[in-house]
């Protein structure tokens, strides 16, 4: 996307990979909020709900990954390579705080 479209969608200076890490932090945020809420629920129908809601979790968790791995944005194999992308990411996050003047 262009920074006119970034600007213009109130995105500013996000990007696709700033997009796409955010959703898959809450997508494992998620799952693991389902896991903790099913040892909690002592209702057999409540339980299994929230097992299938637990599967597609895991699911869309599985297709960010693949997505994000695929564009080189996400290295879960390689430390270094993930390491250079998170500064990269910390690089961009300051310079938006300094654009925006705070």
């Amino acid at each position: 996307m262009t920074n006119l479209l970034q600007n213009m969608a109130g995105m500013g200076g996000l990007t696709e990979r700033a997009i796409a890490s955010d959703f898959l932090i809450s997508s494992k945020s998620a799952v693991r909020n389902l896991a903790f809420a099913i040892t909690e629920t002592a209702t057999p129908e409540l339980k299994s709900a929230l097992r299938d809601q637990l599967r597609i979790a895991v699911d869309t968790h599985a297709k960010i990954t693949d997505f994000m791995t695929a564009n080189g944005y996400y290295h879960p194999n390689h430390l270094g390579d993930q390491l250079n992308v998170r500064m990269q990411d910390a690089h961009t996050a300051l310079n938006l705080k300094d654009q925006n003047g705070q």
